[in-house]
């Protein structure tokens, strides 16, 4: 996915910065990590307060293939409503950054 798209997609939370990591990319929000970039898929970062609303919204967890079993990783696909309303991409990049915030501290 080309940055420039990516930058539309969190315009609402300001401006983000992206940077090149493990074949992907990282998307960063005042030096926090909220979303990722992985084979022209956005990610958005999950904790355990919104995991389940992910997963309700019928998200799937990320998760990549480790010495022969699977390792779930804290991000999570996009709802695909979020895609045609701007208003409820917003709330999931909030719930997003918020999340990232919680797993600085």
């Amino acid at each position: 996915m080309e940055n420039a798209a990516i930058e539309e997609m969190f315009e609402t939370l300001g401006p983000v910065t992206i940077k090149r990591m493990f074949g992907g990319k990282g998307v960063y929000f005042e030096g926090v990590i909220f979303a990722l970039e992985v084979d022209g898929e956005i990610l958005l970062k999950g904790d355990d307060r919104t995991g389940p609303t992910f997963e309700e919204a019928g998200s799937r967890r990320w998760a990549y293939d480790g010495k022969g079993k699977p390792v779930k990783m804290p991000y999570w696909s996009i709802p695909e409503e979020a895609y045609d309303d701007p208003d409820e991409m917003a709330r999931w990049v909030r719930l997003a950054y918020e999340a990232a915030l919680r797993a600085k501290k």
